[in-house]
């Protein structure tokens, strides 16, 4: 993993060398409670879902650190502010981290596409592990299903470690 520091919706910050399991899922973005997405989203392949992704997430948090996982995060490129609305709303267990300056996905060639006079991630998950990258899901399809791969792979390929 490159050295790039992120902001963390919970007032942290967070590097990915790090030691530990990470799973981080990149999702283009989140829209205000009863605010509308950027115009023609719809007819982006794969813009939709990231709610019900980052609630799948919530949902399987509990069963992500029971097979290792030290540390699971959202990642887009909203600012940290805008994240922590989200967070708060969907009552996330875990933070969000904010690559507002395209750091970590230029570093790492993460796909991106451009909406709205934006820059946002192309949905993505990855699995690092003590800063390297052991697995990667793309694309990611549907949306709310990624947790539900990513308990199954971590049940098949990880041999659980006893992370803190």
């Amino acid at each position: 993993m490159p050295d790039v520091t992120l902001a963390a919706t919970d007032g942290t910050t967070v590097n990915l060398r790090g030691p530990g399991l990470s799973v981080v899922y990149a999702y283009p973005r989140t829209s205000p409670p009863g605010g509308n997405a950027i115009d023609g989203w719809d007819t982006i392949p794969g813009a939709r879902g990231c709610t019900p992704q980052s609630c799948a997430f919530r949902d399987h948090f509990a069963e992500l650190k029971g097979l290792g996982a030290s540390h699971l995060f959202g990642l887009s490129t909203q600012t940290t502010e805008y994240q922590t609305e989200a967070a708060k709303r969907l009552h996330l267990p875990f933070p969000l981290l904010s690559d507002h300056s395209l750091s970590l996905a230029k570093a790492l060639g993460l796909p991106t596409f451009e909406a709205g006079g934006l820059t946002l991630l192309k949905r993505l998950t990855m699995i690092i592990e003590d800063g390297r990258i052991n697995h990667v899901f793309y694309p990611v399809d549907p949306p709310d299903k990624n947790a539900d791969a990513v308990v199954a792979w971590l049940q098949t390929n990880h041999h659980s470690k006893a992370y803190g």
